[in-house]
């Protein structure tokens, strides 16, 4: 009998199995330059008064790029913030009128860019071994705030009626929240203080804002000048650092030295129980920089005189109280958003003056629950980062747990949190392997999820 004939190529080959297919080629890398026209073009989006209009805009562009890319590694705790954002959304049914669905979008706007922007910087750096590079929209925005700063120290009476305010309808332009976002002025003037100063504020309309951004944003200034030991850029930074203080000091931002103290109190911490001296040098010259500045700064003085003829600790106090009040009435949903009372001396909307409060009376506590979730879980898995430069990035969340009682979040500050955070993760999964800096490129990586 003639032997049957081999099998063809139709068949499979010699052993009648098919070749594997051609492994899937890689999805193409995300570029720098839309994280470059958010951050560093901050500046020009303040003076059109489109700063934080456009914010949510510039998240979409980041968005379609991930969309248009696939195939994209969420950060860890990005479920508990989707939570999050559900329970904003369904929040909206307990908003009182039509007319409050505006600022309800601009907050829901942040909430997810925040989101957007923490997955887009954890893909890029995942791919890139030159972490530095990630930081530079960061460190942009930085000299950015500091100029703006030195802007409200100089010409504090500066006010602008911008494009963007001009352009809007009257009735809309005229609406409280939105004139403080659209007109800009470079620092802020409390009529209601008994000894009224000029603050600092600038590219926000409330120099608490300008405090937040600054506490969160200084660590990763750091941590980039760590990265990288040579280069112009790195010397302007450095420089930068000192100059940033007058602006800072003289927003008498309590908070804003409260929480970068908890902050270096845990880098202390970790830096000690490590044995890593090279981050103990860099929070002692942090301290040695500021401590050096107060001798040219009365800051203490001044914060004493404000405290003396002020009444903001008892308004704080008496908004607080309200919030535990009515949040009794509406524990699940909350209220959609802040409230205007005509209960309360200090003309201030319930639910604001700080971002536990916020989220707890226009969320719900489930809302709020999620909403610290994030930043707890953040926090932790950050802690096991062993460099320099991802230590000083960790703390960014302990910094922003500080700040949650009496500061806000529900503008661009937010993002900063979730940039640096996202960069902290990719940073601690590097370093201790939880994943592969470069994870394989297959339609079945457990990790990896389509957009």
């Amino acid at each position: 009998m003639r032997a049957p004939a081999s099998s063809g190529p139709d068949e499979g080959g010699p052993s009648g199995i098919a070749p594997p297919p051609p492994p899937a080629p890689p999805p193409p890398r995300l570029p720098l330059w839309p994280l470059l026209t958010m951050f560093a073009l901050v500046p020009l989006w303040w003076l059109a008064g489109a700063f934080y209009l456009i914010w949510s805009v510039l998240g979409v562009v980041l968005l379609a790029l991930l969309v248009v890319r696939g195939r994209v590694p969420l950060p860890p705790a990005t479920g508990v913030w989707l939570l999050f954002l559900a329970l904003v959304l369904l929040s909206a049914t307990q908003l009182p009128s039509r007319v409050s669905l505006l600022p309800f979008g601009l907050r829901l706007g942040f909430y997810v860019t925040a989101l957007v922007v923490a997955v887009y910087v954890y893909v890029y750096a995942r791919e890139r071994t030159d972490q530095a590079v990630v930081l530079v929209p960061l460190c942009l925005f930085w000299l950015g705030l500091v100029a703006l700063g030195w802007l409200g120290v100089l010409a504090p009476r500066f006010t602008l009626t911008t494009p963007t305010e001009m352009l809007l309808p009257g009735g809309l332009a005229a609406h409280p929240y939105i004139q403080d976002l659209v007109h800009v002025t470079a620092a802020e003037y409390s009529e209601r203080a008994l000894n009224p100063i000029y603050r600092p504020a600038a590219p926000f309309p409330y120099t608490n804002h300008y405090g937040g951004a600054y506490a969160m944003t200084l660590p990763c200034v750091v941590a980039y000048t760590m990265l990288r030991r040579h280069g112009v850029f790195r010397w302007i930074l450095l420089a930068s650092l000192p100059l940033s203080l007058a602006p800072a000091f003289l927003t008498l931002n309590r908070v804003m030295f409260a929480s970068l103290g908890a902050g270096l109190a845990v880098l202390g911490v970790r830096a000690a129980r490590r044995g890593n001296l090279r981050v103990g040098v860099s929070v002692v010259g942090v301290l040695a920089i500021g401590g050096l500045a107060t001798l040219f700064i009365p800051v203490t003085e001044l914060i004493g005189n404000r405290v003396a003829s002020s009444d903001t600790n008892s308004d704080r106090l008496a908004l607080y109280a309200e919030v535990l009040r009515r949040i009794r009435d509406s524990p699940w949903l909350g209220y959609g958003g802040p409230v205007s009372v005509d209960t309360l001396s200090s003309g201030v909307p319930v639910g604001t003056q700080g971002q536990f409060w916020t989220v707890l009376f226009s969320h719900g506590v489930p809302a709020l629950l999620c909403f610290l979730a994030w930043f707890v879980i953040v926090a932790m898995i950050c802690a096991r980062v062993r460099s320099a430069p991802g230590q000083w990035l960790a703390v960014v969340p302990v910094v922003c747990m500080a700040q949650m009682p009496f500061y806000g979040m529900t503008d661009p500050t937010i993002t900063i949190a979730f940039f640096a955070g996202a960069l902290a993760m990719a940073f601690t999964e590097r370093e201790v392997g939880a994943r592969p800096a470069h994870p394989p490129r297959t339609s079945r990586e457990p990790e990896a999820v389509r957009a």
